[in-house]
This record gives structure tokens, sequence and C-alpha cells, in this order.
């Protein structure tokens, strides 16, 4: 792993940082000297000595390490959070890929706590988020009072998203002034992936109904917007996943009966296509791209992880962004789930794409904060202001997040593919050890699942590493998909980590009979 150290005027700009501390030296308690000594002080990413500690420990995962916190507080949820709470594994700290419990116990996150912390617990560089603040640079900012550091991101969003290097200047200026179709050029601030998801199917729908009354008729005025998602094996909605607001929901067969009257009156239509099947892509496309309908976009994932972690294949999606370019349907690529799990951040870039909208967050801010970006084209920059905002989007420190995990990750960017090529070898190699159990191994370099050919063996599984302090979670209630079990390590992860990871899942692997219980054999076998 490459040794990267950054401090907050390497990373910012001292022209910027010169007036930070000049405004510290006015409006807090340091002086001008000190002001600068934070500004200038080197952090080192992720020193040596935090990887060997979180190797050394490795051996205590699953043990008690602290004294249990014995405190009850059950907070106040409803019925479905506190029927899935558990309080044992909840964080009272953490390092790495690993987190301390409530219960006193080491636990390793082999999902990076449900797939956001990119780069672990506790990474060291974000003390410089610390040092920010010590400066007094605010984070609330509102969306006329953009800052330094959330437009400083936004040109860096655009850069990395469009493979340039950091010294490509002239492109880069050259790429933001453009108004040619599918370029990336334009980010909307926002805080979830909800709400990015969000603002990318209002774009695709302000193409056919006014957003409000000052705006001009929309180019498809008085046809259907059909939302092309992907479908699930028995061909309904559960396969795609893209946020939790109203019409998102309505993209996977929630809300059936509100969205039947609307399909009847023929406010919008709901087209699944089949995953990896180009056929079926281009059928549909030929049905709804005509009148009295019209397709509002494809919208899809890479890496369907609410989907077993189905993969993609980059010539099924090739295909279907040719035939979506030539016929005027934008597309949205959902990157929260893959977005920083991959060599240059983006695996869109990885499968040679180029879609009209790209939603990320999840990995880029490294659960320091909610912070979700749409990165779009001049084409499809179709909302006003209240279009698509949020009153916390645009933050400071949670700008600074991202730079500090970009930085990271841009230059450790051969460390996570070949770490990532790694686990995933080593878990097909796994799964070919135990034919009976496992139907295959399915994603993509850390976003690896496994799917096992019966439900009971998937839950057996994931419970025995459950019981191992190992958070990995089985997914059996899909509609037609192969119950899984679903992994997604941190970049940060070591080989060392895999091994462990591996050796306990080949340990629990072994003990479990086609029936997805366990057998009399002891763990060694």
């Amino acid at each position: 792993m490459k040794a990267v150290k950054q401090s907050l005027v390497q990373l910012l700009g001292k022209e910027y940082m010169d007036a930070v501390t000049a405004g510290a030296a006015l409006l807090t308690d340091l002086s001008a000297e000190a002001a600068a000594g934070i500004a200038d002080d080197v952090i080192e990413f992720l020193p040596d000595a935090v990887m060997e500690l979180t190797n050394r420990y490795l051996d205590q995962v699953g043990t008690s390490v602290v004294p249990a916190l014995n405190a009850v507080m059950n907070g106040a949820p409803t019925d479905a959070f506190h029927k899935a709470a558990n309080r044992n594994a909840s964080p009272l700290g953490g390092l790495g890929f690993l987190r301390l419990g409530e219960d006193g116990k080491l636990y390793l996150t082999a999902k990076s706590e449900h797939y956001h912390t990119s780069l672990g617990h506790n990474f060291p560089g974000y003390k410089l988020i610390d040092h920010a603040r010590a400066l007094g640079i605010t984070n609330a900012t509102h969306n006329n009072t953009r800052g330094y550091i959330t437009r400083l991101l936004e040109r860096e969003l655009i850069r990395t998203a469009n493979g340039l290097g950091r010294k490509e200047v002239r492109e880069l200026d050259n790429i933001l002034d453009s108004r040619e179709p599918h370029v990336l050029n334009r980010v909307i601030n926002l805080e979830t992936g909800t709400l990015a998801c969000e603002a990318g199917i209002k774009m695709m729908l302000a193409r056919f109904y006014r957003l409000d009354a000052t705006f001009p008729a929309p180019k498809y005025e008085g046809r259907t917007p059909v939302f092309f998602v992907m479908g699930d094996h028995n061909g309904g909605g559960q396969a795609n996943y893209h946020g939790t607001t109203i019409y998102a929901q309505l993209l996977r067969d929630m809300w059936p009966g509100m969205y039947e009257k609307l399909e009847q009156e023929g406010a919008l239509k709901v087209c699944t296509v089949t995953i990896n099947d180009i056929n079926d892509f281009r059928t549909k496309l030929e049905q709804f791209n005509k009148p009295p309908f019209k397709v509002a976009g494809f919208l899809h994932e890479i890496i369907l992880m609410n989907y077993g972690g189905i993969k993609l294949e980059e010539a099924f999606l090739q295909q279907a962004y040719s035939l979506c370019h030539e016929q005027d349907v934008p597309i949205m690529c959902d990157e929260i789930q893959s977005c920083m799990w991959y060599p240059g951040m983006y695996l869109f870039k990885e499968y040679g794409l180029n879609p009209d909208i790209v939603v990320i967050g999840k990995g880029f801010p490294g659960g320091q904060y909610p912070a979700s970006r749409v990165i779009t084209t001049a084409e499809m920059d179709t909302l006003n202001q209240f279009g698509a905002l949020v009153t916390n989007g645009q933050e400071e420190l949670a700008a600074l997040a991202y730079l500090v995990t970009m930085k990271f990750a841009e230059e450790n960017a051969p460390y996570v593919a070949r770490m990532g090529a790694y686990y995933e070898n080593k878990l097909r190699e796994l799964g070919s050890k135990y034919p009976d159990l496992i139907e295959r191994i399915e994603g993509k370099g850390h976003l690896s699942t496994i799917f096992f050919h019966d439900a009971d063996a998937a839950i057996a599984f994931t419970r025995k590493m459950n019981e191992r302090c190992i958070d990995i979670s089985a997914q059996t209630y899909k509609a037609n998909c192969p119950p899984a079990a679903l992994t997604k390590p941190p970049i940060t992860a070591t080989k060392e980590m895999f091994e462990y990871l591996l050796r306990k899942m080949d340990e629990a692997l072994n003990t479990i009979t086609l029936w997805g219980n366990t057998d009399e054999r002891s763990e060694d076998g």
C-alpha cells in the first residue's frame, strides 16, 4: 500500500488556507502561528503501525477484549428496528476493519458496516477534518454560499469521473465548458443516496412534465414516461434498488395500488428488463420508445447488492448504452454501492460506459457524513435550484471527507485492484471446494457474494460467521434469487484480513450439511 501524507495546505491549497488561518486568528483563541501550524501539519493517512495493529488483533476477533457495557438503553425504535436490533454488536469503538462491540468483543467488519465505511473505522487521514474544525472552518453552508472546499470537490469529481490526471487542467476546463451530450460536467450536492437517485429520476421526468409553471413545454409532453429497471428472475422489479422515496419504491413493486392507478392514467410506467439479456432490452426498447410511450430512462446498478450481488456484464451494458444513446434515452448509473471499491473509484469507468447521470455516495465520505452527489451533463441539467436541494447538502467538512477519501483511493488504485482480485479469486477457490453447498461466487472484487443452492445453508453459514463475530449477511427473501451471503470488506483490508476471513468461511462451510444444519464434525475436520 502506498503511503499518503497530506496537510490541509497541500490538499486544499495555500491561498485558501492562508485566508482560513487569518480568520482563525481573528475568530478563535489561536495565534496566527498556531493556526498556520495546524494548516501545515502533515497527517499520514494510514501508518504502517495502524495496519500492523489491526492485523495483530485478528486472532482476537470473537473474543472479549474489554468489559461488556451492562447499561440498558433501548432507545425508542419502531417495531421493525426493535426486531432487527443487535445491541451486542453496537460499536463502542473501532479501528480499520475491526469494531469493538458493546458486549466487549471484537468484530470483523466484513461488510463495511453495511457498505459505507470504505476505509474502515477511525481512518487516521480523517484527522484533517479535526484540523479544519479546529481552524474554525464552518460545516454549515447553504445552496447560495457553497464553500471553497465544496467547489473544489465538485471540480475533483468531474476530473476523476472523466478519467483525467491532476495536471490535466486545460482538459478539465474544456470539459467543464462543454455542452455536448454524455459529457459529465455538473454536480448536485445532496445528502443520501436516496435523494440523489430521486434527483436523477426527476431529471428524467422533467422531459415529460413541467417542474413548475415557469418551465417551457417539455420535450416529450403528452407521452407516458417508461422507466427501464433491472428485473428479478420472476419478471418483477425486486432486483433493482434506487432508494426509499416513493418514486424509487414504485420501480421495485412497492405501493402496487398507487402504481396501478398511475399506470392506468398514463402518468408513468415501469418496465423491467431481464438481467444481462440484450435481446430482451432491445425488444422492450422498440416496444416502449414510440407513442403513446417514451422510454424516460434506463436506471441500473452494476453490482446488484440488493439482489444477491449479481454482476451486470460489460458487454450487456455497453450494448444497452449504445441503444439508449441512439434513441435519446438517458441513463442513470447508480454507483452508491460500487463507488470507491474499485480502481479509479467509479466502476462505470472500468466498464467503459458513458452514462448521463452518475449517483455516488456511501464510500466517498467514508462513513463520516451522509453526503451523496449527482454527477450529470449539461443536457440533463433540467431542474431549477429547488428541484433537487437539501439544506445540508453543501457541508464543507463532508466535502473534505470526500477529498481525503479520494486522495487515498486515487494513490492506492493498484492496491485496491490487487486485493480485490485476490479476494475474489480465493473466494472462487473456496466455492469450488464445496460444490454441493455453493452454486457460484458472484459480484466483483471486494463486492463478492456466495450463492448457495439452498436457503437453509446460506442462513446456517451466515449464522456461524456471525457467531464468530464476523459481520456478513444472508439474502434469502428476494424473488427467485439464489440465496446469498453478502460481503464487502473495506478497501484498506489487508491480505492477512482476507486470509483470516477466508479461513473462517472454510471452517463454517465445513460444518454445514446439505440441509443447512451442523453435523457432528469438529471445526478442524
